[in-house]
This record gives C-alpha cells, sequence and structure tokens, in this order.
C-alpha cells in the first residue's frame, strides 16, 4: 500500500475509532495527527445523528464536515448546520414497522429527530444500545411521529439482530433501507441512503475522490462506505459480512487498530512528531 496514496480517512466511530467507554485513545488523536500533518483530512461517518456527535467532534478536534445519521446527514461542525438532509417518511416508516411485526411480534423502536437539535425518543421498552447517549421516553409509540424524524431504531426482546435486520429486509421492500450498525441497533433509514451516499456527497465537497479514499469500519452498516472508498479496513472484532469485503483487517478497536493502520501509511511531520489536531 502506497502511503502517501490517501487524502481522504473516513472513519466509522463506535467499535472502531472510539473504544468501549466512548474514548479515543492519545494513540489514535497522535495518529489523526498524523494525517494532518500529512495534508490528508479526516472524516467521521457515523451511524449516530449529529446532536449525538457534537460533543465527540470537539474532543476530535473536528471543525469540518462530518456524516452522520447512517449517510442521511452531512454536518458542518464548524458553522453548527446541516448541509445536507434527507428524512424518513413517516408514514413510511410507520408502515414498514407495521410490516415487521406482523412477522415477528413485538418489537421496541425509538427514533432520531431530524435537525441539528434533535432528540432521540424511544418508547417504553426500548433500552438505549449506548447508555451514554441521552434519550427521551415518550409514552405511546405515535409520540416517536410527532416531528420529522432521519430514522427508526429497533430493538426485539428475543430475536438476534441478524435475524431481526433479515427479517426487517425481507418485508419492508423500498419502504425503507435496513441496517445494523452495532449490538441491538437495527435501523430504518430513508430508502437508498447508506454511509456511502453521505461519504460520496461530503468528499465531492471537499474535493476529494474516492481513489484516494480510505475507509474504516466494524458493522454490516459500513459496506457501502467500503464498496465506495479505495480501501476499506475492517476492526478485528468486526461483523464477519463486514470482513468478507475488506481489503485488510487491522487489530481491534480496543487496540487502537485505526492508529496501527494510519501510523503505516502516513509520514510523520518534519520535524518527527505528528502534528496536533484533526485535518477537516
Amino acid at each position: 500500500m502506497d502511503r502517501t496514496a490517501y487524502s481522504l480517512v473516513a472513519t466509522d466511530l463506535d467499535g472502531t475509532l472510539l473504544r468501549g467507554d466512548d474514548t479515543v485513545s492519545d494513540r489514535s488523536l497522535a495518529a489523526l495527527a498524523r494525517v494532518a500533518g500529512a495534508g490528508a483530512r479526516h472524516l467521521v461517518v457515523t451511524g449516530r445523528p449529529a446532536p449525538r456527535v457534537r460533543s465527540l467532534l470537539e474532543r476530535l478536534g473536528c471543525t469540518g464536515l462530518a456524516v452522520c445519521g447512517q449517510g442521511a446527514q452531512v454536518y458542518d461542525a464548524r458553522a453548527h448546520r446541516m448541509l445536507w438532509s434527507v428524512t424518513l417518511d413517516r408514514e413510511l416508516a410507520e408502515t414498514a414497522l407495521g410490516k415487521i411485526e406482523a412477522e415477528v411480534g413485538q418489537v421496541h423502536a425509538a427514533v432520531d429527530q431530524d435537525g441539528v437539535d434533535g432528540l432521540t425518543l424511544i418508547e417504553p421498552g426500548y433500552l438505549m444500545p449506548h447508555p451514554t447517549l441521552p434519550a427521551v421516553r415518550v409514552d405511546r409509540r405515535d409520540e416517536l411521529w410527532a416531528t420529522p424524524i432521519s430514522k427508526v431504531l429497533l430493538r426485539h426482546p428475543e430475536l438476534s439482530d441478524d435475524e431481526l435486520a433479515a427479517t426487517a429486509r425481507a418485508v419492508v421492500g423500498s419502504l425503507a433501507t435496513v441496517t445494523m450498525s452495532g449490538p441491538g441497533t437495527v435501523e430504518l433509514q430513508p430508502c437508498g441512503i447508506t454511509k456511502a451516499t453521505g461519504l460520496a456527497l461530503a468528499a465531492e465537497r471537499l474535493g476529494v475522490s474516492r481513489r484516494r479514499t480510505i475507509a474504516f469500519g466494524d458493522m454490516p452498516n459500513d459496506i457501502p462506505m467500503f464498496q465506495w472508498a479505495a480501501h476499506g479496513v475492517a476492526m478485528a472484532g468486526a461483523h464477519p459480512e463486514l470482513k468478507a469485503v475488506a481489503d485488510e483487517v487491522t487489530t481491534t478497536n480496543e487496540d487502537d487498530g485505526v492508529a496501527v493502520v494510519l501510523e503505516r501509511i502516513f509520514p510523520t511531520s518534519p520535524c518527527g512528531a505528528p502534528r496536533r489536531g484533526a485535518a477537516q
């Protein structure tokens, strides 16, 4: 691999750049500084909606673009505004949810509201897969549809994520795109929207081609991103479906797998130490 071949580094967050406690290691921060020192850019590409990622972007020093909401949002961190967003039609979402429940019985649902200040609403019985993320509990499901949403999150009391996702894909059809982005996280998002959608739009704004993009991820929702980028790197603990399409597999997120690869392909600054700060 040519270590100067990439001018855009696209990283997922949960299970990839972040450790299990939602922190970013000093080694990973230094590796991102190394990216900046080489004149390349770092782009967060996450399933989290923009409001749930803002504090992380600040900790990473990211002041430019971020792709959020499984590719449905391109967010400008510096201006604190959406440059582009797509909402999930709430009637279609409700219909899709009904089709899924007709097959597997009751599921528990949550939604991410659209917008830079949108809330995550959860109905009774839904447990947040990331306890550190804020959510507002509502009393009835119809309250989930009160305002425009970017996606629906689903959990089943008995089925595995793979089983729930497979059934949802079989019955939802063109009503929505079904993704699995992490343990306990099966999602419905606007039809045709994936991480690759938002990544392509952000890369175009940054003036970077797919041929100069390297991507890191750990779950099936990262597959479109890997297919779009020139090189896809899966974490050691990644889902088998993602590993099957990855160009290489690095160590786990707990063992700084992103940093391991970035240290190999990006040079240090002329003074011999990585320059601090993210390239955005």
